[in-house]
């Protein structure tokens, strides 16, 4: 049948079984939003209120529900505004395809009105993107495009469409989503994991005396929660996690140590510094987690699991490797692993986090005593989201994730003014799960207009503002290395955001006390609409344990050493 593009683009959306779209009309899309509109009743459309907003939603709901997260923009400004979002998604390897509609064919390359080549500003952001110039390339690139987004290591991609393209005619046949080889395939080409690097990873594991197992993102988007889990009894190892690897497994287990890295635990920087071999499992190792790459685990052989080859010896030189979609990577590895044996080695670990747990600072009110509290109030069971800096890092350490896809952060870019817009795609994703938002005030004030989304498409999730007065991580660091020079991280300007929050049609509390808190929160919990809590706490608070930049990492310190 003859469609116009923009009918095209609608159409192709439903082909992929897309159920929701965030975004953010203009000029130049127009056409497509004229077309959604004829389709209101299969795509619901969320209109946020920024399209940084826009991509952080669908990035939230593409981490939350496996699916490929969708958002529209239109040229220019629009464009550009879904710029942070895209990088925060390429970072975390999240799938999302994000369209955006340019000036007209005659137009581009003049410096009209609302004119940006996005794809040009995007390319070193998405795994791939494209403009659209021809109406009969506009369906097979769309559906190329969902491809890209997931097949492999996941990613974000972009296709730019001038509008007049959106109002040209072509022909249009439904065509079923291809779904061969999305994850364990690269590019084109059918991939196999290769024998001898499985043969040389049985040796190593089978060799090991003292294993420690540090777990990635990558194993949380492969689904392969299941078989980590088994992987690690088999081994009989402990287990560390990174920020994006979070939930893969489980924080109350009794092999778990708890994050790696700059604001790891203890035990476990002090366990990888001990180890002879490191089982590297879906993660890129991040400088945070290194910190001097030249120590780090300098007594460890490494062995790395990863999907992408790129990352193999990129940021850490390994002893081996197995290229692999991480399930099916562990479903090999376990079906060949005889039962390990480590028992003093393992008891030795979990001596150390006994001798090195995670304090709660005593009678006030404070970030780790917020987030334990969150903890056992939802039993463990809420999706936690955050923005970025001491709150994230709180966040990461008291709150024990016991699945995978139920801690949503922006982890490789670091992205202020991500959680807001992300626990709405979240909530779109999953109405019923208990969704909080962990944020800082610095945090909060870059994304708080998405309140109103949250209001106006009935999505009641919770927003937490760990409200200490100052651009905290920030301030730590001014702190402990810049001589205490506080330059420009004080926020005293009297913001009142429980104000704020309620000119925007949410409930809102200020909690200044446990007893205070406490109560917010379970009537917050309980609130069938937003709810914001503004939780105040002392400006001086800090995140340990820590590793100063470029140090070892077997030289974390708490606030008994520093």
């Amino acid at each position: 049948m003859r469609l116009t593009g923009a009918e095209i683009v609608i159409e192709c959306l439903k082909e992929q079984k897309v159920d929701t779209v965030f975004g953010y009309p203009g000029g130049n899309i127009l056409n497509v939003y004229d077309a959604l509109y004829k389709h209101s009743s299969e795509i619901r459309h969320i209109r946020t209120s920024h399209e940084q907003g826009a991509a952080h939603a669908a990035d939230g709901y593409a981490r939350r529900s496996g699916k490929v997260g969708v958002c529209f923009a239109t040229s220019g400004p629009g464009a550009t505004n879904l710029v942070t979002g895209i990088a925060t998604a390429y970072m975390d390897s999240v799938p999302l395809v994000a369209i955006t509609c340019n000036v007209g064919l005659p137009l581009l390359g003049k410096d009209s009105f609302q004119e940006v080549d996005i794809t040009g500003v995007t390319t070193p952001i998405t795994k791939h993107n494209f403009i659209v110039k021809d109406v009969k390339d506009l369906a097979p690139t769309i559906r190329r495009a969902f491809r890209i987004a997931k097949k492999g290591r996941p990613g974000p991609v972009l296709v730019d469409i001038p509008k007049d393209v959106t109002a040209m005619e072509a022909d249009y046949e439904y065509v079923s989503p291809d779904t061969k080889g999305l994850v364990t395939s690269h590019d084109d080409d059918d991939f196999e994991i290769s024998g001898a690097e499985l043969d040389k990873a049985i040796e190593l594991l089978e060799n090991a005396k003292k294993p420690f197992i540090f777990v990635g993102g990558g194993a949380v988007i492969s689904g392969a929660e299941k078989e980590l889990l088994e992987f690690v009894k088999k081994l009989d190892a402990p287990v560390c996690d990174s920020l994006m690897g979070k939930g893969a497994f489980p924080g109350t287990d009794d092999n778990y140590t708890g994050m790696l890295g700059m604001h790891g635990t203890k035990a476990s920087n002090f366990g990888v510094s001990e180890c002879d071999l490191l089982v590297a499992v879906g993660t890129r190792f991040s400088d945070r987690v290194l910190g001097n790459p030249k120590t780090f685990a300098k007594n460890a052989k490494k062995l790395q699991i990863d999907i992408d080859p790129a990352e193999i010896n990129k940021n850490i030189v390994v002893d081996s490797f197995v290229i692999g979609d991480v399930k099916s990577v562990l479903e090999k590895l376990n079906s060949r692993l005889s039962q390990m044996d480590h028992h003093e080695w393992v008891s030795h670990i979990r001596e150390l986090s006994k001798k090195y747990p995670l304090d709660i600072p005593k009678d006030i009110l404070s970030g780790p005593y917020i987030i334990d509290s969150i903890y056992r109030k939802t039993k463990g069971d809420a999706v936690i989201v955050t923005e970025v800096g001491q709150h994230q890092m709180w966040a990461a350490q008291y709150y024990k994730f016991k699945k995978p896809h139920q801690f949503i952060t922006s982890g490789g870019l670091g992205t202020m003014g991500y959680g807001l817009g992300a626990a709405i795609g979240v909530k779109a994703a999953d109405p019923k799960a208990t969704v909080i938002n962990i944020a800082g005030d610095g945090g909060f004030r870059m994304n708080m207009n998405e309140i109103i989304t949250a209001v106006a498409n009935d999505l009641p999730l919770v927003e937490i503002i760990i409200n200490n007065h100052v651009l905290g991580m920030v301030r730590q660091w001014q702190d402990l290395f810049y001589g205490k020079r506080f330059s420009q991280t004080i926020l005293d300007d009297g913001a009142d955001y429980v104000a704020m929050a309620r000119s925007m049609g949410a409930v809102s509390f200020c909690a200044t006390t446990r007893e205070e808190f406490d109560e917010a929160l379970e009537s917050a919990l309980n609130e069938k609409k937003p709810v914001v809590i503004d939780a105040v706490i002392g400006m001086d608070e800090k995140v340990f344990p820590m590793v100063a930049p470029g140090k070892p990492i077997s030289e974390c310190f708490d606030q008994n050493d520093s």
